[in-house]
């Protein structure tokens, strides 16, 4: 051991081996806030860069990397978030943050954990957010990975202030009734000198063959699930998060480059499992003790997948054949409706089947709908800037594919200035663009996004069922020449149902009838189109009266590039 208690001399602590691989050391007079690093020989006699403790609770900032002493005893224990507030049957809306970049201070310096705790959670909670998920905040060493390559699993980065500091923000989280989610990268890790890389002069932690152990797209190391040391590290890891900081969900990383042996590889440049497959089996194992432990220890936390892949079973229990996760990405849903509202309206009936297509599986796992940090950068542009047409048919895409979201089964996920319709791209290096709002057309698009919030939250029809086939209606689904679609949201109680219409054309629908489940008034909950967010105020007054006749029906106003909400009266 070299550090600030031995001058950095590594004559002084030489440790001693407890067992093949095991070595101790106890230092009474290493204090906190004393940095150290281990001083490694290899295997045939190399000396190797000094290493960081992979377990250590706090590090320095980089380009620095030494380990710091902390005493975890004293670390504040954040308070317990609102039970039951992961449930399948309650609603998820999630908002999610790089810390680096959601707001700066004058001279775009980072705001610290402090900072960041006295203005996130109220600003999420009064958005009517239920949680927050914060990209990784493990130690990293590099800026522009944005925390998914990170070196510190144990220690919150240096960055925005220490251990303590961190807690302070998810007790402030807590405090405003908010879940907190952590993105938990246990895919990859890269081969910085101080780090995990080839740690004892041997493929410690990755494999040795770099068709095993290394990715190709990242330039980054690969775990060797397959040795108990490195499952143990890893789950440990998991683990600690929820009980040190009362984290309430871990959204693992690139879970499909874990499941596959040939992810992102050549013909030939991977090699197959025992079985001449391509499943990695250890990962396999890997995400189900994961999965196993979290919920055996914190049955009230979750889980989540970003699995771009149809794997099956993704989301349910590991003693059905499953993975285990509480819930799963539903990135097939991201791609296809962006797509669709990317193409001019006169283009869309070409397109319907992105629509309907999601619901053909939307009730396979339990997903949330995201709309993320990864769909808004390298010249994918901003969600605001997919928008076609003029300025306003921009803003009104906007707020109809806002709807379309909140109105369809599944939890939802909405990166950083996406709520007020953020014009650029996203930066890693800089704040978000928060003089927008002073603008009424960004301004109306938050308010959109509080008040579905707040609908979200209060139907059980929109929440109740959301990952449950029988809270889920077609209505009209072969309008393809008018870009309108239609269906039925419904809870647990028989008259807990929500009908949401949604006209993805410019043009006002007057007359256009839709058959609902029980006759008498239907009233307007929310209109994308209401002047309060930039609309053009066309709509229903309010309400509507269904139409005599055998079969309820409800005689619309469907507003352009619109959605509206209704609501029978009880």
């Amino acid at each position: 051991m070299v550090g600030d208690f031995n001058f950095w001399d590594a004559r002084r602590h030489p440790m001693r081996v407890r067992g093949v691989g095991y070595w101790e050391l106890f230092i009474p007079h290493a204090k906190p806030g004393d940095h150290y690093k281990f001083d490694i020989i290899g295997p045939h006699s190399q000396h190797l860069p000094l290493k960081s403790d992979p377990l250590a609770f706090a590090t320095e900032m980089r380009p620095k990397t030494a380990s710091i002493v902390f005493d975890e005893a004293k670390l504040p224990r954040p308070r317990p978030a609102p039970a039951n507030i992961n449930a399948l049957s309650e609603p998820m809306s999630i908002y999610e943050v790089h810390l680096g970049s959601w707001r700066r201070k004058g001279h775009n310096e980072w705001l610290t954990y402090r900072d960041l705790a006295e203005q996130v959670p109220s600003y999420v909670r009064d958005l009517g957010f239920t949680h927050v998920e914060f990209l990784p905040v493990s130690e990293h060493p590099f800026d522009g990975s944005w925390g998914y390559q990170p070196t510190g699993l144990y220690a919150p980065t240096s960055r925005f202030g220490g251990p303590e500091d961190f807690a302070a923000l998810v007790d402030a989280c807590h405090r405003e009734g908010l879940g907190v989610m952590l993105d938990w990268v246990p895919g990859h890790f890269p081969d910085d000198p101080h780090g995990l890389g080839n740690f004892d002069g041997t493929a410690l932690y990755e494999h040795a063959n770099p068709l095993q152990g290394r990715h190709l797209d990242w330039g980054t190391l690969i775990y060797n699930y397959g040795r108990t040391e490195v499952v143990n590290f890893l789950v440990s890891n998991a683990l600690f998060w929820l009980e040190r900081y009362g984290i309430d969900g871990l959204r693992v990383d690139a879970v499909a480059s874990m499941l596959y042996l040939d992810y992102s590889r050549p013909a030939g440049g991977w090699i197959p499992n025992k079985y001449g497959g391509r499943e990695n089996l250890d990962a396999i194992d890997f995400l189900r003790r994961f999965n196993t432990e979290v919920f055996a220890h914190f049955p009230q936390a979750t889980t989540a997948a970003e699995e771009s892949t149809a794997w099956p079973q993704v989301s349910r229990p590991v003693e059905y054949g499953g993975l285990g996760f509480g819930y799963k990405w539903n990135m097939g849903w991201m791609h296809d409706t962006l797509n669709y509202i990317s193409k001019d309206p006169i283009h869309r009936k070409h397109h319907h089947g992105d629509i309907l297509f999601g619901l053909h599986y939307a009730f396979s796992e339990n997903f949330i709908l995201p709309l993320s940090h990864d769909e808004v950068v390298h010249g994918k542009r901003s969600i605001l800037g997919r928008m076609p047409g003029d300025d306003w048919q921009r803003f009104a895409n906007l707020r109809a594919y806002y709807s379309f979201m909140f109105g369809h089964p599944g939890k939802k996920l909405m990166f950083m200035g996406c709520e007020f319709g953020q014009e650029r791209e996203w930066s890693h290096d800089r704040s978000l663009d928060w003089h927008l709002l002073e603008q009424k057309k960004y301004a109306g698009i938050q308010s959109l996004i509080r008040d579905l919030n707040r609908l979200y939250r209060a139907l059980p029809a929109l929440h109740e069922l959301d990952c449950d086939q029988a809270g889920f209606e077609w209505i009209v689904t072969d309008d393809a020449g008018g870009n309108v679609f239609a269906w039925i949201r419904k809870g647990n109680d028989a008259r807990a149902r929500c009908l949401v219409a949604v006209n993805f054309s410019p043009n006002v629908y007057y007359n256009y009838r839709v058959r609902v489940p029980f006759a008498g008034k239907w009233r307007e909950v929310l209109n994308s189109d209401s002047a309060h967010y930039g609309g053009s105020n066309v709509g229903n007054v309010g309400e509507v009266q269904t139409l005599d006749g055998l079969v309820p029906e409800l005689n619309l106003t469907i507003p352009p590039l619109a959605a509206i909400f209704l609501v029978p009266e009880s």
